[in-house]
């Protein structure tokens, strides 16, 4: 199986910044598009772990891939697209692009190109081969729930820091956590950083022991509390980042010679900045049947006999056919079965036994049984019993 967590050296180095986008820029794209899957999931009624399967088919994604090459909006709607099969709550791809329409603007809609649903549907043969159809993918919030379960304390600061902690969980999904740590360990973090925010104060614990000097020792062992104060801050910086002043909704153009300008709106599968915004609000996409007359199948008439004559002429000739049938007890295939019954007076019995009286078997074979004849002679009647009146 492939692994998929990366240093921080590697975030930084991924194909969107060979391409000319800054971190900062490319960290805006990311959550952007997680929250988009996050905000579409919602509209649609879909579950926690459909909309985290999607952000985190997302992350990785762009591990391979540049925001210029792939619009971000088209890759979150196919991410989410695919987590609905994955986690068996499908949704129709024209359901997912209806929605997406109603919460994107013209412009960025634009990015879709005329046919959305074959976009989402082509680029999802990209995703699977991206994600090296590794499908299956583990989420903090199993872990969150286990591990609430075993700290004890008062009832209800502990059911506002898990509620706390799983908020946490839900906005780590915009940020590239999944990409840095196993779910467990960003289990433990989100409690930790709830705990601090909600005073609640991890006193004891179900399974305690004397080695255990933390609570998450019982669960991950070697987690540092340097490494857990780095993963909540992570998660507060989303908290206490300035708004900027009308983003671009489109990668940053690139410093290379621009090539000729193309007659599509594509060129090798990279976006093209849109200058100008459509005035005509595109229209949900619909499907429509056609209604064609339907005719119905041409059956072959079935004749009335089960199978054609193989002699139409007289049966006359049928007696220069019999050296093939040298055993009086099988009819020819041409001759139907008599009617049962002795056989009629013109026509002689078989006979019912075929080697002479003087040609016996070999001692080594068993006896030939000889066959029926072919004209079985009628039952003989029982013979009359005569009628004797009861004793008097």
């Amino acid at each position: 199986m492939p692994c998929w967590y990366y240093d921080k050296r590697e975030l930084r180095n991924t194909p969107s910044a060979l391409d000319n986008i800054d971190y900062e820029t490319e960290m805006r794209y990311r959550k952007e598009g997680a929250r988009f899957i996050m905000d579409t999931a919602f509209k649609m009624d879909l579950g926690c772990n459909t909309k985290a399967t999607g952000a985190v088919y997302f992350h990785r994604f762009y591990m391979f891939h540049s925001f210029r090459q792939f619009p971000r909006y088209v890759t979150a709607c196919c991410c989410l697209f695919l987590a609905g099969k994955v986690e068996e709550t499908p949704k129709k791809c024209r359901d997912i692009i209806n929605t997406a329409r109603g919460l994107l603007s013209d412009a960025k809609f634009s990015t879709f190109g005329e046919d959305p649903k074959e976009e989402v549907m082509t680029l999802e043969r990209i995703l699977l081969q991206t994600i090296k159809f590794d499908l299956q993918v583990e989420h903090p919030y199993r872990y969150l729930l286990r591990y609430a379960k075993c700290l004890i304390g008062d009832e209800s600061k502990l059911e506002k820091m898990v509620q706390m902690a799983w908020t946490f969980v839900n906005d780590s999904l915009c940020t590239t956590l999944s990409l840095q740590w196993e779910p467990e360990i960003i289990a433990v973090a989100l409690l930790y950083l709830a705990g601090k925010l909600s005073q609640f104060e991890v006193v004891d614990w179900v399974g305690r022991t004397n080695k255990h000097l933390r609570w998450w020792d019982m669960f991950v062992e070697d987690v540092t509390l340097d490494l857990l104060e780095d993963i909540c801050h992570q998660v507060l910086d989303l908290y206490s980042q300035p708004v900027a002043e009308a983003p671009p909704d489109s990668p940053p153009l690139s410093p290379k010679p621009p090539l000729p300008a193309p007659s599509s709106s594509k060129t090798n599968g990279q976006e093209k900045e849109k200058t100008e915004t459509p005035k005509v609000k595109p229209p949900p996409i619909t499907t429509t049947t056609a209604t064609t007359p339907t005719v119905a199948p041409v059956v072959p008439e079935i004749p009335a006999y089960s199978y054609p004559p193989a002699f139409p002429a007289a049966a006359s000739h049928a007696g220069s056919y019999l050296p093939q049938y040298t055993n009086p007890t099988v009819a020819p295939p041409h001759i139907a079965a008599p009617p049962p019954g002795p056989p009629p007076p013109h026509i002689s019995a078989a006979q019912a036994v075929l080697y002479p009286p003087y040609v016996g078997p070999p001692p080594h074979y068993a006896p030939v049984v000889p066959p029926a004849s072919f004209y079985q002679p009628a039952p003989a009647a029982p013979p009359h019993r005569p009628f004797y009146p009861p004793p008097s």
